[in-house]
């Protein structure tokens, strides 16, 4: 479960106000305007910024001034930062031991989580031999290796093609369902919370603006929503991914 209770982070002369509970096991969509606090909302639940107030619970723990390391949390960026020198195995590896100092059943798991991701084999490529929605499927199995039940994705898939970000969505939504993850994915793309989110997040003026299933929300006709739409989305109008 992810809880934030009153938390306040200031990042310049900006303030941002986030009261949120989400359960644990779901797929959660994060949207809104550029501003609004999407990655800063991401950031405080992964440590990287300073909650100034408030608590942040995570999976029942007192989680506010825990460091990044110490969260049950990983965290996938556009940029999916491979080392463009180390083979595909040992940039999964770094998931492990930033030495890369791997014992025997650490070394099984990178090969698992290579599988997983639909790369088995692919252990001595180097990043540069790989498509982009490949490379972005070595940074999401150096995420699964590590074992964390919190996943928060912030825009990872945005430079890929249509048909693989597709199958990008569709693989995340298999691994949460397989491993139980708590899954936040910042997206500007109603369609993807319509295919694989069961609730959405709607940010506005730097706080929560709207919250709830992903029905309720695209369903609402409040102004900030309309505006960001531009164009009404309903569930029905684009498949669920299966």
């Amino acid at each position: 479960m992810i809880d934030l209770q009153g938390v306040v982070c200031c990042i310049g002369d900006q303030q941002f106000h986030f009261e949120l509970q989400l359960p644990a096991g779901q797929c959660i969509a994060v949207m809104g305007a550029s501003g609004t606090g999407k990655s800063t909302l991401l950031n405080l639940i992964a440590g990287f910024e300073t909650i100034r107030d408030g608590k942040l619970i995570l999976n029942g723990c007192n989680s506010t001034h825990l460091t990044p390391k110490q969260r049950p949390v990983t965290s996938l960026f556009q940029e999916h930062n491979l080392f463009s020198h180390l083979s595909v195995f040992d940039n999964v590896g770094l998931g492990l031991h930033p030495g890369l100092r791997l014992s025997q059943l650490q070394r099984v798991q990178v090969n698992e989580a290579l599988a997983q991701v639909g790369l088995a084999g692919f252990g001595k490529r180097l990043p540069e031999t790989l498509s982009g929605g490949e490379r972005q499927r070595v940074a999401l199995a150096r995420s699964l290796v590590r074992r964390r039940p919190i996943l928060l994705l912030d825009e990872p898939f945005n430079a890929l093609d249509p048909a693989r970000r597709q199958d990008m969505l569709k693989l995340m939504d298999q691994l949460r369902r397989s491993k139980g993850l708590t899954v936040m994915l910042v997206t500007h793309e109603p369609k993807d919370a319509v295919a694989i989110a069961q609730q959405i997040v709607f940010l506005h003026q730097r706080q929560i603006y709207l919250k709830g299933t992903v029905m309720e929300v695209l369903a609402s006709q409040k102004a900030a929503l309309l505006d960001y739409l531009a164009h009404p989305i309903t569930p029905n109008s684009h498949p669920t991914i299966v």
